[in-house]
């Protein structure tokens, strides 16, 4: 019974002084891990996480191993609100739930 966002967050680039709300890396970047993810997930695709890629993981903190079970087995590994144990947290306390569902695979697989 969570609010949906009527906007999703904007890319607003590397952290700085004064970070707006947003998404850390550029629209270009989410592009090049789409791109690099799916080249490693497709049979018919060679590929690898480059350079570009692995900066956006290791700025969300995410191994790349890890990366590549959660965009394979998401729907099996969360059931409901995904992110930090703490932001996890803040969102059960928001929409009035007593437990954190997925709490358990949230910390396994997205920290390093």
């Amino acid at each position: 019974k969570g609010e949906q966002p009527t906007e999703l967050l904007p890319f607003v680039g590397n952290e700085r002084q004064n970070m707006p709300n947003g998404l850390m890396y550029s629209v270009k970047d989410y592009i090049v891990l789409v791109e690099d993810t799916g080249r490693i997930i497709r049979d018919d695709k060679r590929g690898a996480i480059t350079i570009s890629s692995q900066h956006i993981l290791d700025r969300l903190n995410i191994p790349a191993e890890n990366w590549l079970t959660i965009t394979t087995e998401f729907e099996a590994l969360f059931k409901g609100a995904v992110g930090s144990l703490p932001a996890l947290t803040d969102y059960c306390q928001h929409v009035d739930r007593k437990r954190r569902p997925s709490a358990a695979n949230c910390q396994k697989w997205l920290s390093a």
